[in-house]
Parts: structure tokens; C-alpha cells; sequence
């Protein structure tokens, strides 16, 4: 008689671990963050160094995709108001040393600068770049799970002229 009911807890305990762990999962997907709605100062937006566009670098994943446009000012990194990517846990924005990033693998393993958590799936957002930082030694923008390592969305940059003495200004 008592093996029926100690079953019973075991299977009530791991059920609601279990349905408590896919709820955290499934969480950003039914409640996302408002659109990002950041806008820059004038003194923020006198230095772009660089800009590109967000891709869907894997065509064949319909869950991890970004677009929108990226513009890179000596120390804010600005995701334009068309910046949208596909809902995920623990988002962050790295700058990354490699051109042309289509895979985890081009990330994993790099010296990346990691310029904080995704704040919103969509919207104008900005985020600071650290002092030191050179720039054009990172001319891809990333967006990346870290929770799960998965690559969701690349933009390469477009260094603008003068980009590099821009920065290495800033760092004086």
C-alpha cells in the first residue's frame, strides 16, 4: 500500500520540477519584453565607426533569426528601431573578432566582448562599449543564447572612414 503513495509523491515531486523548468523555458515566449525604444544623444551619435544589418544565418532554424540595422558609435553599440529577433532566454550582445559569422563555432571559442543581456526582442536599444575597446578588431555584432550556446543572429560591419583614429582618440 505505502509503495503506490510513495510513487505518487515521487511522481507529483518530478512532475512539477519538470513542469517548473519548461515554464522558465517557455516564459520569454508568451511574455516578451516591450519593444526597445532607446534614442541617442547628440553627443552619442557624433562618432559612427561602423554599421550593418542583422541576417537569418542558419535559413533552415525558423526559431533563430534576426534582421534590422546595427549602427556602432565610438562607445554605443545601437540597435535600430527595425531590430527584431525570434524570442529566446538569455540573450546577450557580443562584439566579435571575426568576420562573417554564420556558426556557433565562429563564437565559441574567440575573445568576445560581451556588451550585456538582450533588454527587449525588438526596438531601439543601446548598449555600452567599454573604454579600451578597438573596434576594428571586432567587425561582427552578434546576437547569442548563452543559456543554450546557439548562434541567433550575425550582422557584419561596414567601418566607416576614419573609424580607427575615432577610437583610438577615445582611448587617450
Amino acid at each position: 500500500m505505502w509503495h503506490w503513495l510513495k510513487g505518487l509523491v515521487v511522481g507529483v515531486l518530478l512532475g512539477g520540477i519538470v513542469g517548473f523548468a519548461a515554464g522558465l523555458f517557455v516564459f520569454p515566449y508568451l511574455f516578451p519584453p516591450p519593444a526597445g525604444t532607446d534614442t541617442l544623444t547628440a553627443a552619442e551619435s557624433e562618432d559612427l565607426v561602423a554599421q550593418g544589418t542583422f541576417i537569418h544565418a542558419n535559413p533552415s532554424d525558423p526559431v533563430h533569426y534576426g534582421k534590422g540595422k546595427v549602427s556602432v558609435y565610438s562607445d554605443i553599440v545601437f540597435l535600430e528601431k527595425d531590430f527584431e529577433v525570434g524570442p529566446g532566454p538569455d540573450y546577450h550582445v557580443y562584439l566579435v573578432p571575426h568576420e562573417k559569422v554564420r556558426s556557433e563555432a565562429d563564437v565559441e571559442d574567440t575573445m568576445y566582448v560581451d556588451l550585456g543581456r538582450l533588454r527587449a526582442f525588438e526596438g531601439s536599444q543601446k548598449y555600452e562599449i567599454p573604454a579600451g575597446v578597438d573596434l576594428t578588431k571586432y567587425p561582427s555584432v552578434v546576437i547569442w543564447c548563452q543559456q543554450f550556446s546557439v548562434l541567433i543572429s550575425p550582422a557584419d560591419l561596414n567601418f566607416e572612414n576614419g573609424a580607427a583614429g575615432a577610437r583610438e582618440k577615445k582611448a587617450l
